[in-house]
C-alpha cells in the first residue's frame, strides 16, 4: 500500500474520531448540567438547611458525624455531597437512637405483634419517615454522583478530541511530506540462486 494512501485513511479516520469525541462530551457536558440542576432545583425547593453548631442537635451528634456536618453547617442543602451528608451524619445517627437501633422492617413487625403499644407504634412511624427521607437524600446523591461522573468523561472527551486532532494535522504534515511512490512495506527482491550441476 501507498504510504499516501495509508497516511490519508489514517488522517480521515482521526477527523472522524474528532468528531465523535467532541459530540461525545458535549452530551457528556449536558448529561452533567442536567443532573446538577435538577439536583439543585429539588433539593433547594425541599429548604432543607444544615443545623448551626451551637444547635442541640448538631451538639449531640458523636464526633466524626458533627466534623462531617461541621462544613455545611447553617447551609442550605443544594447538592448530592450535602445530601449524602444530611443522610449518613444526621438522619442516620438519630434513627440509630429511635427502637434501640432496630430497622423500620424489625420495628414493624414488632409493632405488629403488639398492636396495642402506641409508643411502639409511633417509633414505627418515625423510622419509616426518616428512612424514607434519607433513601430519598441519597437517591439525590446518586444521581447528583451520575452528573460529576458525566463531567469527568466530558473532560476526558474533550482532551482526547484535542490530541486526535493533533495527531491528525501531524498526519496531514506527513502526507504532504511523503514521496507518491513510497510504500509502507517496499516489497524486497528475492535472489534465487541458480543450480550449477
Amino acid at each position: 500500500m501507498r504510504r499516501r494512501t495509508f497516511d490519508a485513511l489514517a488522517t480521515a479516520a482521526g477527523l472522524i474520531l474528532v468528531a465523535v469525541l467532541v459530540v461525545a462530551g458535549v452530551l457528556l457536558l449536558w448529561g452533567h448540567s442536567y443532573a446538577n440542576n435538577q439536583v439543585s432545583s429539588q433539593l433547594s425547593a425541599q429548604k432543607i438547611v444544615f443545623p448551626t453548631k451551637t444547635n442541640p442537635e448538631f451538639k449531640a451528634l458523636p464526633k466524626a458525624d458533627a466534623a462531617a456536618m461541621g462544613q455545611y453547617a447553617g447551609q442550605l442543602m443544594t447538592n448530592g455531597a450535602q445530601a449524602k451528608t444530611y443522610a449518613d451524619h444526621f438522619i442516620a445517627y438519630h434513627l440509630s437512637l429511635i427502637g434501640g437501633g432496630k430497622t423500620y422492617s424489625q420495628l414493624s413487625a414488632l409493632s405488629r405483634a403488639h398492636p396495642t403499644n402506641a409508643a411502639l407504634a409511633g417509633e414505627v412511624q418515625t423510622v419509616f419517615q426518616g428512612t424514607t427521607l434519607r433513601s430519598m437524600l441519597l437517591e439525590a446523591y446518586g444521581f447528583w454522583q451520575m452528573g460529576q461522573i458525566a463531567l469527568v468523561g466530558a473532560i476526558v472527551s474533550f482532551i482526547a478530541a484535542g490530541l486526535m486532532l493533533i495527531l491528525s494535522v501531524f498526519g496531514f504534515v506527513h502526507l504532504r511530506r511523503t514521496s507518491p511512490e513510497a510504500e509502507i512495506m517496499p516489497r524486497t527482491a528475492t535472489r534465487v540462486q541458480a543450480n550449477t550441476a
